[in-house]
């Protein structure tokens, strides 16, 4: 599963890049289902973007709640144990994927901090982000064992 607004495209992009086309070609090649799972109020847009990369979506998922999120997981006849969400807001993305039991990715947005609601959201972020950023690098040094 992977958000849409600044983790794939920035909000009012309409239509995927190559870069994020070729993602997408790589995980379905290498048999992973790829689903957007968006907050996004704009059915339009979501399905128009969706429909150019061939995959499904859900649109208007209330995230972090786990309804939207468990549906979309079903829809792959999968199990928590086996889906992961990608995306880019800890308060949404990840704290959904974790209510869930999914694995969680967070990634840098694509939008950087390009606005004040940005900057704050990700300013309020900070110290999850640095924790995590410490933990992996801890792990990366063999000083840590990851469970």
């Amino acid at each position: 599963l992977c958000d849409l607004d600044n983790t794939l495209a920035l909000h009012e992009t309409v239509r995927p890049t190559d870069a994020v086309r070729a993602w997408v070609k790589e995980l379905t090649e290498a048999g992973i289902q790829v689903m957007i799972v968006s907050n996004n109020r704009s059915p339009a847009r979501v399905e128009a973007y969706c429909g150019d990369l061939g995959i499904p979506y859900v649109g208007h998922a209330g995230k972090p709640k786990r309804g939207r999120l468990l549906e979309a997981m079903r829809q792959f006849d999968a199990v928590p144990e086996t889906t992961a969400l990608v995306g880019d807001q800890i308060f949404t993305d990840v704290r959904g994927a974790r209510r869930c039991g999914f694995q969680s990715f967070c990634v840098e947005p694509v939008c950087g901090r390009d606005s004040l609601w940005h900057w704050t959201a990700y300013w309020l972020q900070n110290p999850f982000r640095i924790t995590a950023r410490r933990r992996r690098k801890r792990e990366k040094a063999g000083k840590c064992r990851v469970q």
